[in-house]
């Protein structure tokens, strides 16, 4: 096993092993469930590696920032750095809250042996890194990354991911709003699911329950800035576009942050809070297989 695998024992746990009773210290700690506003660390995560057609190997990156609210923009450079071979290998530059699951890949030559691929984020004070390494059992689908939920049918099997084109303006002042316009080309496979009500989870306002001794960085906020008009899928089934600051200096708000496809097409406007060089992502999905694609904007 790795030196770099760690282990964490609940408190619950620890509770039990050394028998604390119920209404011990390790019982205001269950009770004290906060969810943070801000403050918080982010910590990359390695999620597998996949093999490319040229030899080459492929590993597949996301995060979790441990915020409900707050969506650090940390440059590339010695807080945000891809080593070797970096600091930059492509990664965000701007972080969305909460977990943020297979969002690139970086590749590495055949021959990569047991040398390791080290992601390092700082944020608040804090640094976090993501290890990644070719052990066998961490070998994932090169197409849909850690998300393909391990489908074997044939329908799964025979699916091509979507393509997607972007058209906007390269440049755009402060006080106005960017038109994003997206084409979407798909084989029609999976077929359109029956439309759901959106699950209620990690997208909830940040909460406290139990203690009333609330930490000071725990604001009453309900909505994260620049969510637009919601992060997730929602009751969505069928092909869509998702939008992104993938990098720039501030938070952007889009109209619609995951839009349906109607006839090839998806729309959405952004809006920006700042001025600086950004570049926005759209991430089109037929539900089991997505594609990326990113656009460079000046806001003015």
């Amino acid at each position: 096993m790795s030196s770099h695998m760690r282990w964490v024992v609940p408190v619950a746990a620890l509770l039990v092993l050394f028998g604390a009773p119920p209404d011990s210290a390790g019982q205001a700690e269950v009770q004290n469930n906060f969810k943070y506003n801000s403050g918080q660390d982010i910590q990359p995560v390695f999620e597998g590696w996949s093999r490319n057609p040229d030899g080459s190997v492929s590993m597949h990156f996301g995060y979790l920032n441990r915020n409900f609210v707050e969506q650090p923009a940390i440059p590339v450079g010695p807080n945000n750095s891809i080593e070797p071979g970096g600091p930059d290998r492509g990664q965000p530059t701007f972080f969305y809250p909460r977990t943020n699951r297979n969002l690139f890949r970086v590749s590495v030559p055949k021959d990569w042996g047991k040398k390791e691929l080290i992601w390092t984020v700082t944020v608040n004070g804090k640094t976090q890194k993501a290890y990644g390494w070719l052990q066998p059992e961490w070998e994932i689908d090169p197409a849909g990354g850690a998300q393909t939920g391990g489908r074997t049918d044939k329908e799964y099997l025979s699916n091509k991911p979507p393509a997607i084109v972007i058209e906007a303006a390269s440049s755009v002042a402060l006080s106005d709003k960017l038109t994003l316009n997206a084409t979407y080309t798909d084989d029609g496979i999976p077929k359109p699911a029956p439309a759901r009500k959106p699950a209620l989870g990690q997208e909830t306002p940040p909460t406290l329950q139990g203690n009333a001794d609330a930490p000071v960085n725990v604001p009453a906020v309900a909505t994260p800035a620049g969510g637009g008009g919601g992060g997730g899928r929602g009751g969505v089934q069928g092909p869509t576009v998702t939008w992104t600051v993938w990098r720039g200096p501030a938070a952007a708000t889009f109209a619609q942050r995951t839009t349906p496809v109607k006839d090839g097409k998806a729309q959405t406007t952004v809006a920006f809070t700042k001025p600086g060089e950004y570049i926005i992502r759209g991430r089109a999905s037929d539900r089991f297989l997505t594609s990326d694609r990113e656009i460079k904007v000046t806001v003015k």
